[in-house]
């Protein structure tokens, strides 16, 4: 598979200049109708998400994947989409479709599967770590995706990215955080490379899917949860049950959702309809990004204006703490064993040249857009 051939190949490049492309999945009504073969036979699939069905932005992900799929293929390939415990519960996704129970997975992050293998969470983000457009960058440029595809092929799946949702926001406590001192002792739902690091300043890490989250922080299960960001938070109504948002997600700053397909399932397509169901990832891919920046914002103004939700920001002697923490994580897992390594070294090694640029570039440019970081208060 090729990194750099979106809409080059020609199985879609017969299809670029239809109005199903170039609007993104929208059918044009009055383009000619397509036969599904030759024979007129249709392939199914079924894609199992992670997410509750039509969930915003992780769970319209997977829908999207879908419909580009049966639209791209003129409905030679439907592919229907079952949200988390329809088919099988959202932690059990990586195997069915391994099993090829259902042909494609989405809606989670890589991280949820370390006990596969621990290299599986450099893939979905790591604390203090690559941005969505660097996650991006390093996956399809920097040799990222390589490696993914690599760790993934004993588990008879080919992995993509399938959506992003950008910097996330760092959680949902009962508790204010003024130092260290208050983090130790909580128990907070936080998954990944971000859960192990909490877990070594004093808090209980927890992994719970998406869906058991607010009746667990309303009972007292846990004390503290990160789940995305104001869009998700917001419909999950987490604001009901807990009292402080923090800000910034340092666990997570531009996590790739990722989509998972069955090997023998796309080897067994014909090349079009392989490059199609590809390419359907990378739209899906740069479609999630988009929607999350876009409603991030206007969900957050609900939360402060609507609800009086009080937004704090982490104390810098926490984030140092945490930061310093992180690299002592990243660097133990990178000695456990030679794959881990390769994986550390290539994520890393690119942050440290990629930073070169957005540091002048996006950085710069915020702070001369914004004015200096923390001058707006806690609500800004």
């Amino acid at each position: 598979m090729q990194r750099r051939d979106f809409l080059t190949h020609a199985g879609l490049g017969a299809l670029a200049g239809t109005a199903a492309l170039t609007g993104c999945g929208k059918k044009d009504e009055n383009a000619p109708a397509q036969k599904a073969t030759a024979s007129g036979e249709v392939i199914h699939w079924k894609l199992v998400s992670a997410a509750p069905k039509n969930f915003p932005g992780l769970g319209t992900g997977a829908e999207n994947i879908a419909r580009y799929i049966n639209e791209l293929s003129g409905g030679r390939l439907s592919v229907k989409v079952y949200g988390a415990g329809e088919l099988v519960p959202a932690f059990e996704t990586f195997d069915a479709v391994s099993r090829n129970t259902a042909q494609i997975g989405h809606g989670g992050g890589s991280y949820y599967w370390k006990g596969k293998h621990e290299a599986t969470q450099y893939f979905t983000t790591v604390p203090f770590g690559l941005t969505a457009q660097e996650m991006n960058a390093w996956l399809f440029y920097g040799g990222g995706l390589e490696l993914w595809q690599e760790l993934y092929a004993p588990f008879n799946l080919v992995p993509m990215p399938g959506g992003n949702s950008g910097v996330q926001m760092g959680g949902w406590f009962n508790r204010e955080i003024r130092s260290l001192a208050d983090l130790k002792g909580l128990k907070m739902r936080i998954p990944g490379l971000g859960g192990e690091v909490l877990t070594r300043v004093g808090v209980t890490a927890v992994n719970l899917p998406g869906a058991e989250l607010f009746m667990a922080l309303q009972n007292g299960t846990i004390d503290a949860a990160e789940w995305v960001a104001p869009y998700n938070d917001l419909a999950f109504g987490f604001h009901k049950v807990a009292k402080y948002y923090y800000a910034p997600g340092w666990h997570e700053p531009g996590s790739t959702v990722e989509a998972f397909i069955n090997k023998q399932a796309l080897d067994g397509l014909p090349p079009d309809l392989r490059h199609i169901v590809l390419n359907a990832c990378k739209l899906a891919n740069a479609d999630m990004l988009a929607e999350y920046t876009a409603r991030n914002h206007a969900s957050l103004e609900t939360l402060l204006n609507q609800h009086g939700v009080p937004v704090r920001r982490f104390p810098d002697d926490v984030l140092t703490a945490l930061r310093n923490t992180t690299l002592q994580v990243m660097e133990e897992i990178a000695a456990r064993d030679p794959f881990s390594r390769r994986v550390h070294d290539s994520l890393m090694g690119f942050l440290e040249q990629v930073r070169g640029w957005t540091d002048i570039s996006e950085l710069a440019y915020l702070i001369a857009r914004d004015g200096l970081p923390g001058t707006k208060g806690d609500n800004a």
